[in-house]
C-alpha cells in the first residue's frame, strides 16, 4: 500500500532528528575512543568503557525520545519485572525487521545494561554507526558459506572462535548480549525455502547461543527469552517513519542457566544435539505465543488503524 503524501515530511523529519542525534553523541564516542587508546592502562580503558557505555545509552534515550514525540504506537509490553542494570543477560528474540532493534532498546533501555550484538563485518563501513559500534566493542563476524568451508575446512568454527573472544571482553563490564538466533529476518520467501516447521518464524541456530553460553554461563543472571509482534505486519523501517505501526506487543521472558545447556558445542556432539533441540522447544513455544497475541488482538483497533 503506498504512503500518503502527508506522511512524508513526518518521516524526514523522524529520520533526520535520528540523524542528528546520532552524529552529536556518536562524536562524543569517538573522542572518549580515542583517549582509550591513547592509554594502555587496563584501569583506565575500562573506565572508559563504562563512559563509552553511558553515552550510548544517552543516544538511545534521545532516539525513544523522539521515537515517543513522533509516532503513535500504542505498547502492550509485558515482563519487565525483577531485570537489572547491573547484571549480565543473553537476549533472544525473533526477527522480522530492521525495527526489531530499536524495539528492544525501547523496552529494555536502562532496565538492562547495554545491548550489544553480533554484527556482519560488512557492517565496518556503514557511515559513523560502523566506527561507533567499534568503540562500543560489539563484535564483527565474518561468516563462511557452505561453499567455503566445503572448499576450506580449516574456516570451520572460526566464526565461533571469534565470538568466544568478543565474550571474553564482555565479561569486564555488565551487557545484554543479542542473538536473533533465526540468523536473518523473517520473509515469507525465506520461509518456504527453508520449509520452516514453525508459522511465524525461521529454524533457529544454536551455534551462537551455545558459545555465549559456554563462554559466560557462569556470570549470566539469566536469559531473555523476547517476542516481538506487529499485529499490521513489521513493514519496512520507512513505513515505520511513516508511523505505520501503531501498535508494537513485546513479550519478556525470563529463563535460568541451567547446567544442561552448558557445554563444548564444537566438540561434544550429545550436547550441540541437546541445546538445538532446547531451543527448537523454545521456538515451537515462540511460535504458540505470537499465534496468541495475533489473536488476541483488539479488532476495534485494527479498524480504526485501517
Amino acid at each position: 500500500m503506498p504512503t500518503p503524501i502527508a506522511d512524508f515530511p513526518r518521516a524526514v523529519f523522524s529520520l533526520l532528528l535520528g540523524v542528528l542525534n546520532t552524529v552529536f553523541w556518536t562524536s562524543w564516542i569517538f573522542l572518549v575512543a580515542i583517549f582509550k587508546l591513547l592509554i594502555p592502562i587496563r584501569a583506565w580503558r575500562i573506565f572508559c568503557s563504562r563512559l563509552l557505555n553511558g553515552i550510548a545509552a544517552n543516544w538511545i534515550g534521545v532516539n525513544n525520545w523522539g521515537m515517543d514525540r513522533t509516532k503513535q504506537i500504542h505498547w502492550d509490553v509485558r515482563g519487565l519485572e525483577g531485570l537489572d542494570p547491573r547484571s549480565w543477560y543473553l537476549v533472544l528474540a525473533n526477527h522480522q525487521s530492521w525495527t526489531d532493534i530499536l524495539v528492544l532498546q525501547k523496552v529494555l533501555h536502562r532496565r538492562t545494561p547495554l545491548l550489544k550484538f553480533f554484527l556482519k563485518r560488512q557492517l565496518r563501513w556503514v557511515p559513523l554507526l560502523g566506527l561507533a559500534w567499534w568503540a562500543l566493542d560489539f563484535p564483527f563476524m565474518k561468516r563462511y558459506s557452505r561453499a567455503q568451508l566445503e572448499k576450506h575446512p580449516r574456516l570451520r568454527g572460526r566464526d565461533l572462535e571469534r565470538a568466544s573472544h568478543a565474550c571474553d571482553q564482555f565479561k569486564v563490564l555488565p551487557v545484554a548480549v543479542m542473538n536473533f538466533v533465526e540468523g536473518t529476518r523473517f520473509t515469507p520467501a525465506r520461509h518456504r525455502e527453508q520449509q520452516s516447521p514453525y508459522r511465524n518464524l525461521l529454524r533457529p541456530r544454536a551455534g551462537g547461543v551455545a558459545n555465549v553460553l559456554n563462554c559466560m554461563g557462569d556470570q549470566l543472571s539469566g536469559i531473555l527469552n523476547v517476542t516481538i509482534v506487529y499485529p499490521r505486519g513489521p513493514g519496512s523501517f520507512w513505513q515505520f517513519l511513516c508511523r505505520k505501526a501503531e501498535e508494537i506487543k513485546v513479550r519478556v521472558e525470563t529463563l535460568p542457566v541451567s547446567r544442561e545447556l552448558l557445554g563444548d558445542y564444537l566438540q561434544d556432539q550429545d550436547y550441540r544435539q541437546r541445546i538445538q533441540e532446547w531451543l527448537n522447544r523454545l521456538w515451537e513455544e515462540k511460535d504458540l505465543q505470537i499465534e496468541r497475541l495475533l489473536e488476541s488482538t483488539d479488532p476495534e483497533r485494527n479498524q480504526e488503524s485501517a
